[in-house]
């Protein structure tokens, strides 16, 4: 990047951080927090820990970052409504898809919040470690994750005195990863900045009928994957009162019909269907050229506790050679089209891909605080680096990264993309005198010392 270029850079950060500057308070916390955001996209040799930041930025130290993150008392819900009324202004679409799932973050010890032998997905095993929920939402202009809560085992819940030396609040009861992530959903639908109709989901989502019910509440439709075992009626099955037999309690629970046939698991009905009902479906546009999968659907019905439940799409993909099979349930109406289903299902991997961009390129999973407050200060932090990453790709466009628009949706225009930020750049950006750029902040921040930068430009 020449001079030009990193002043462009750096002007786009002072915007970004002026716009989310008030929300943190007095004006202590907001040179703060303008020092740790800076230090998360600029810092990139070393770990992330608030000492690394502090050699990196001019101006801070790591006690007063360690302060900011453990004990400063702003908001993170105030936060992370403006990041969403911010990539709401960004990506807002009324077909737009909220994505949620979990990633791990490994931990060694016993008094880290929410620390326990637990699965991690990320991890591929059982080990110790940290896990959050997290909420992306994603529309043809791109994706940007836009809210986090950690999850909490039954063992930490149960403990509240262990729970209160991790600071969690005394309001904070257990719930289950998909209750968590019916709340990241509710409370984003609440704000209304990130219009959207339908939620994807992996399978320990969408095994839950209690999520699935949420997400229908809330208006939106679902496609939620679900384990190959899941249960589901390929008729519509009668229930029955078995008839009184004059002794003991009358019966009051329906049980099916006799001769009605029971349900099976959803692997058989995709084994059972002929090659005839399987079509080749373009989802996107990917790195290597279209992304193509096999697609078939079926009309089912949940079961629920062995009786037939609500009527739905039984969405079945693989591979275009057959292998990988997944199997999804969704609410959609029965004329909406198997490629939109389709695009649905298939757009879960952005939070992939949001995971791995924010633990790459600025440190969501680097981290050193143990208490309920560190923990979603750093990670509200690490979402807003992700969204000025996401506001950088706009402005410069996208020459060498695929658009997310799905197949059948037009694709956005390309543009030059900017060049990686070289460590030269950064460490020269780290340490420029923010003075001659404050005019354009909504509310200048008075830094003692110079104290700002900005990063690489990187696909969020």
């Amino acid at each position: 990047m020449d001079a030009a270029e990193l002043d462009r850079v750096y002007a786009s950060f002072l915007r970004f951080h002026a716009r989310f500057a008030a929300h943190f308070g007095r004006r202590e916390a907001r040179e703060r927090s303008e020092q740790y955001l800076r230090g998360l996209l600029v810092q990139r040799s070393e770990r992330r820990s608030a000492e690394n930041l502090a050699e990196a930025i001019s101006g801070a130290t790591a006690r007063t970052l360690q302060l900011f993150l453990s004990d400063s008392p702003w908001s993170t819900a105030s936060v992370v409504d403006e990041l969403q009324a911010y990539v709401g202004e960004r990506l807002t679409d009324p077909e737009g898809t909220f994505i949620v799932d979990e990633t791990g973050f490994a931990k060694q010890g016993k008094k880290s919040v929410g620390v326990a032998r637990q699965y991690s997905g990320t991890l591929g095993k059982v080990d110790n470690c940290q896990i959050g929920v997290f909420l992306t939402y994603a529309s043809a202009k791109g994706h940007a994750t836009v809210d986090a809560r950690l999850f909490l085992p039954e063992a930490w819940t149960e403990d509240r005195a262990r729970c209160r030396a991790a600071g969690v609040p005394e309001d904070v009861a257990f719930r289950t990863k998909p209750e968590i992530a019916l709340d990241l959903l509710g409370h984003a639908c609440q704000r209304g900045h990130l219009p959207g109709r339908w939620v994807a989901a992996d399978e320990v989502y969408g095994n839950s009928p209690d999520f699935r019910d949420g997400v229908a509440a809330l208006g939106l439709g679902y496609v939620a994957d679900v384990a190959c075992d899941l249960p589901v009626f390929a008729e519509e099955a009668p229930t029955q009162i078995p008839p009184y037999s004059g002794r003991g309690r009358r019966p009051v629970k329906p049980r099916l019909a006799p001769g009605a046939a029971p349900a099976q698991p959803v692997h058989a009905l995709a084994t059972a269907l002929p090659e005839s009902a399987w079509r080749e479906v373009e989802v996107a546009e990917g790195a290597q050229g279209p992304r193509v999968y096999r697609f078939a659907r079926l009309r089912v019905w949940e079961s629920r506790d062995g009786l037939p439940g609500r009527e739905c799409w039984l969405l079945l993909r693989t591979n275009r050679d057959g292998e990988e099979p997944r199997y999804a349930l969704s609410n959609a109406p029965a004329e909406v089209p198997l490629r939109r289903l389709a695009q649905v299902q298939t757009t879960r991997w952005r939070i992939e891909t949001e995971f791995e961009t924010l633990k790459g390129e600025v440190g969501l999973d680097e981290y050193e605080v143990r208490g309920w407050r560190g923990w979603h200060h750093h990670v509200t932090l690490a979402l807003l680096a992700g969204a000025f990453l996401l506001s950088l790709q706009q402005e410069w466009g996208e020459k060498h990264a695929p658009t997310d628009a799905a197949a059948d949706r037009a694709r956005a225009p390309r543009s030059a993309a900017p060049p990686t930020l070289e460590p030269s750049g950064s460490a020269r950006l780290a340490h420029r005198d923010p003075a001659a750029q404050r005019s354009g902040q909504a509310e200048p921040l008075q830094t003692k010392t110079p104290s700002h930068a900005a990063p690489a430009a990187h696909a969020a």
